[in-house]
């Protein structure tokens, strides 16, 4: 019997709920009706059966991402799993390259997802966009050269009068960022506002004045520590800031439990301010891993609707796109005065790249310079500089939320 792709139905929802359970070991829930399956719609989904058997799961998020200060439709892959007894046999490629036509008609120029396996994805043209970036920290070594401004103060909120504070602060916060969520109601409550085994979740508000200006999403427990007087540990769930005496505020607030030996920290961008800021950047002990991962699934779509620093026109040539070939052309990228638009053209190319080299060129996870350098993207150093100049992010690509 040969496999049918195509989306489940309502009534078939169940066997991505336990697909995910088996695939994930129970990770998102056991039952058919888990968190997978709780939070897709049927027409997200792009599955494989044999007949009315599932084989293999896949969806899409239909969200809207920051791209360098401009919102993006943005196709955030999730639920991919095949049944062992089904592997290699290429179905998560056939249905990622279904997948990436209907994007493309949908006009999600670009998508993401979080790899269980870095190999898995990369011969689909994806790349690492950013990372994550860890903290554990004992409450007594998170001190500051100097204080914070007095005009801020911080005060911890039960969630339902903290929520509309925070989501004004993340409003203005990921408005010139890459990578970031415009988080609806279901991605506040599952990513941000859910308990979990670390206990209750608590909300602190940065406030100037009467005007919020960030905040903390954080656990406490005890008996999480190894030590007699300072046992317990505050896990940061989300953390926003819109001045650095916001930021420094907020952490500041953290040290002052004076019972808690750790605070944990494992989704902050790799930019985060605070080895730059405290004196000891040593005892935060980062550590950083890749975070989701990106790739670009139109490529005119997705050079015309990001948001640019620099100015300038190059003819940029795609290669080696056998998943959406429609991608290995050569297009003319003209961006100026805040407008950017890429169209098909028979000129001589400025640059050559494969689809993996674009998606980290543009996502602003690695340098035209960088890439060059490990013979990833051909140009000469004029075109290598005005590359950096106009595909500068304001801050490193980041996503905080899993899909």
């Amino acid at each position: 019997m040969g496999y049918e792709i195509r989306s489940a139905s309502a009534d078939e929802m169940d066997q991505i709920g336990l697909m995910a359970a088996y695939v994930y070991g129970g990770e998102f829930g056991d039952s058919a009706d888990n968190v997978t399956s709780s939070s897709l719609n049927p027409d997200w989904t792009l599955c494989a059966f044999e007949g009315a058997k599932l084989v293999t799961s896949f969806a899409a998020f239909p969200f809207t991402m920051r791209a360098n200060g401009v919102g993006i439709s943005f196709a955030g892959i999730t639920a991919v799993g095949t049944l062992p007894e089904h592997r290699r046999q290429g179905l998560v490629r056939r249905i990622i390259t279904e997948s990436f036509v209907r994007q493309r008609d949908q006009g999600q120029s670009v998508a993401g997802l979080w790899a269980s396996q870095a190999a898995i994805y990369q011969r689909y043209g994806f790349v690492a966009a950013g990372a994550n970036r860890s903290y554990k920290v004992d409450t007594v070594d998170i001190r500051f050269p100097k204080e914070t401004s007095s005009d801020v103060s911080v005060e911890r909120l039960p969630i339902a009068d903290a929520l509309e504070h925070a989501r004004a602060v993340y409003r203005d916060f990921i408005t010139d960022r890459f990578g970031y969520l415009h988080r609806s109601q279901v991605l506040w409550r599952l990513n941000v506002f859910e308990e979990s085994e670390n206990g209750p979740v608590h909300c602190a508000i940065a406030f100037n004045g009467s005007e919020p200006c960030g905040y903390v999403v954080y656990t406490l427990r005890s008996s999480k520590v190894n030590h007699v007087a300072r046992g317990q540990e505050i896990v940061i769930k989300d953390l926003a800031w819109l001045n650095v005496d916001a930021y420094q505020s907020l952490w500041e607030y953290l040290s002052h439990h004076d019972l808690v030996g750790r605070v944990s920290w494992s989704n902050a961008p790799v930019d985060d301010p605070a080895p730059q800021l405290v004196i000891e950047p040593r005892l935060l002990h980062c550590h950083d891993l890749e975070g989701s991962w990106m790739r670009v699934v139109d490529v005119p779509t997705a050079l015309s609707k990001r948001g640019y620093v620099g100015d300038g026109s190059l003819n940029i040539a795609v290669n080696g796109d056998d998943i959406a070939n429609w991608n290995n052309e050569t297009w003319q990228l003209e961006v100026g005065a805040g407008e950017a638009l890429a169209k098909k053209t028979t000129a001589s190319p400025d640059v050559s790249l494969d689809i993996s080299a674009l998606s980290a060129l543009y996502t602003g996870a690695a340098s035209a310079r960088s890439l060059s350098q490990i013979g990833k993207l051909d140009a000469d150093l004029r075109v290598i500089e005005q590359l950096d100049q106009m595909f500068a992010t304001h801050w490193k690509p980041h996503c905080p939320d899993h899909y």
